[in-house]
């Protein structure tokens, strides 16, 4: 029989395994929880040469296996997992919530039937259905020696950010950048930049980085969205994110550039 790698999640809560070098994702040729009536087992693509398949629980497992099998949030499983099973955890947590939001045709309500991986069909109005993905820029703004950071109102923790938003319908991604960081700051920035992109599975992201330069303006924060910000040298840095975010690779491409 074929052994898989097993991503089980109950909610965005995934199964992790303890293993002697730490936590892993489950192996094996079965299932490790059976499989929920209603349940669709997906295949969500190979990892290591091992196929890597995907199923959505009712229930959590028992707490009383807990350390040996434990579930843990997708975002709080970066922590614990390598690198690559926690990256493929979130390509399996975006086909769930797809699958979940799927079930019915949203212009007649009809069941739609899966017809390959990652696509969906109604057989009433044929319209087909993929994973949708929601881009979003995030910015990183410097200002001679200092870069902007900034506060969201729903930010859990102390910790500060960069400027960020979701792309619109009609922009391109450099019109989002400058839009966004006028509306959230009232400044205008200039020698915009790619810098890279990073999956956000919470629940179906992918944030594109930028580095600017500050143009002009004051700072005038978006009371609805923002509760502080300003710009901060390498001394005077508050709280800043996780190495989980694109955001933290931005700041620290800062840090460890002289420049």
């Amino acid at each position: 029989m074929e052994i898989y790698n097993w991503f089980v999640f109950y909610k965005d809560q995934i199964l992790m395994v303890q293993q002697p070098d730490g936590y892993h994702i489950p192996t094996g040729e079965e299932p490790p929880v059976k499989v929920p009536v209603g349940s669709t087992v997906h295949f969500i693509g190979e990892m290591h040469g091992i196929r890597c398949k995907a199923y959505a629980l009712h229930t959590p497992i028992s707490g009383e296996e807990a350390p040996v099998r434990q579930m843990t949030g997708l975002r709080a499983s970066y922590e614990s997992l390598p690198f690559d099973e926690y990256n493929m955890a979130g390509k399996a947590f975006e086909i769930l919530n797809w699958d979940q939001n799927t079930r019915y045709c949203p212009s007649c309500g009809v069941p739609t039937k899966q017809i390959s991986d990652i696509g969906k069909k109604c057989p009433e109005c044929r319209q087909e259905f993929y994973p949708h993905i929601s881009p979003a820029i995030i910015v990183r703004i410097n200002k001679g020696d200092s870069i902007l950071m900034v506060r969201a109102k729903n930010f859990r923790g102390t910790y500060y950010g960069l400027v960020a938003g979701f792309l619109e319908a009609g922009e391109t991604l450099e019109e989002c950048v400058h839009r966004e960081v006028m509306e959230e700051t009232g400044i205008r920035i200039k020698n915009l930049k790619y810098f890279g992109s990073q999956p956000w599975p919470y629940p179906s992201g992918v944030m594109i980085g930028f580095t600017a330069e500050y143009e002009s303006g004051e700072i005038k924060l978006q009371e609805e969205e923002l509760c502080a910000g300003a710009f901060f040298t390498k001394a005077n840095l508050p709280e800043i994110p996780s190495k989980l975010s694109l955001a933290r690779k931005l700041i620290d491409d800062w840090l460890e550039n002289p420049e």
